[in-house]
């Protein structure tokens, strides 16, 4: 019964238009939240909720999202299920995203919401993988590092992949900074390969012209 909103979600959450709604949606979250119960407060309560409640009880994401529920169904259910429960705050946005059938983009919302307030305080979000976890020591290095190269104080979000051997990988934006082994050992097998190449063609082109000729 759940795999065909799975699908929804997932086609929508890829949907580049689907993304620029989510931003419009998170800049009224944040302008909202802004004058009432402040925008740590309901960026914490948001994420809460998507990760404890709906993660934890599909039954009542699937009643939430599903195209075969109306609109006045799925208000009826928030106001008996969230409201009391919930600030008015975060009850009265969920109303309204139900009101225009873009409940489905609630995690995309948030997440929108929570890059964009970072960014207008002065902070970014940046990628750090490695091939072992990171110490304090090394993460406080990190920051420090990237907080004297980049305009920002940066927030990492370490991950480790052991394929990388050594070395890192950063991503700020769209840009990425790769210093892992795994990516000088195939640069060094390309330049290996492409020097071989070009012996291989000098041979040729000695053999298809012998002097004298």
């Amino acid at each position: 019964m759940s795999e065909p909103v799975k699908k929804k979600i997932a086609s929508v959450l890829e949907d580049p238009s689907a993304i620029q709604i989510a931003r419009v949606y998170a800049t009224a979250f944040l302008d909202s939240a802004k004058t009432t119960v402040g925008i740590d407060d309901a960026l914490e309560e948001g994420q809460s909720f998507v990760d404890d409640v709906l993660a934890k009880n599909e039954e009542f994401e699937r009643l939430l999202v599903s195209p075969t529920i109306n609109r006045d169904d799925k208000l009826k259910l928030i106001e008996r299920v969230i409201a009391g429960r919930g600030s008015e705050f975060f009850t009265s946005f969920l109303k309204v995203l139900a009101r225009h059938d873009r409940l489905d983009l609630l995690p995309s919302i948030l997440h929108a919401a929570r890059v964009q307030y970072e960014r207008s305080t002065g902070r970014k979000r940046v990628s750090v993988k490695t091939a072992k976890p990171l110490s304090d020591e090394s993460r406080q290095a990190i920051s420090d590092q990237l907080k004297s190269t980049f305009a920002f104080d940066p927030i990492l979000e370490a991950e480790t992949d052991p394929s990388l051997i050594g070395g890192m990988v950063i991503r700020v934006d769209d840009t990425v900074y790769d210093s892992s082994l795994r990516t000088r050992l195939k640069q060094l097998n390309a330049r290996l390969r492409e020097r071989s190449l070009h012996e291989i063609q000098t041979g040729r082109n000695r053999f298809s012209h012998p002097e004298g000729d």
